[in-house]
C-alpha cells in the first residue's frame, strides 16, 4: 500500500478552511479556522486533507510537527505523485 508524507504549512485560526497550493519548495499551504489549542488545528488538518483527497480521515495524520505551523503529514493508500496531482486540480 501506497504512503505519502507531505510536509504542509498551517494557517491556524484562518477565516475558511482550505488548501492553497504548493510552494516552490513543495511544501503543502493550508488554512484551517481551528486554533492551535490541544490539537484541535492537527485535526482539522486531517480532515481538511482528507476531504479534498476523498479519503477516509483514518488515512491522514500528522507524523511531525504538532505544535508547529510546519508540519509532516502521512497519508496512507496514496502516493506523493496522486497527492500532489489531486491537490493541484
Amino acid at each position: 500500500m501506497p504512503v505519502a508524507r507531505i510536509t504542509v504549512r498551517v494557517q491556524p485560526r484562518a477565516s475558511s478552511d482550505g488548501v492553497l497550493g504548493f510552494l516552490e519548495d513543495g511544501t503543502l499551504r493550508m488554512r484551517v479556522t481551528a486554533p492551535p489549542v490541544d490539537g484541535a488545528a492537527n485535526t482539522a488538518v486531517c480532515k481538511v486533507l482528507s476531504k479534498a483527497l476523498g479519503i477516509p480521515r483514518s488515512a491522514v495524520r500528522v507524523t511531525h510537527g504538532k505544535t508547529a505551523r510546519r508540519k509532516m503529514v502521512q497519508v496512507t493508500g496514496l502516493s506523493e505523485a496522486e497527492v500532489r496531482e489531486l491537490l493541484a486540480s
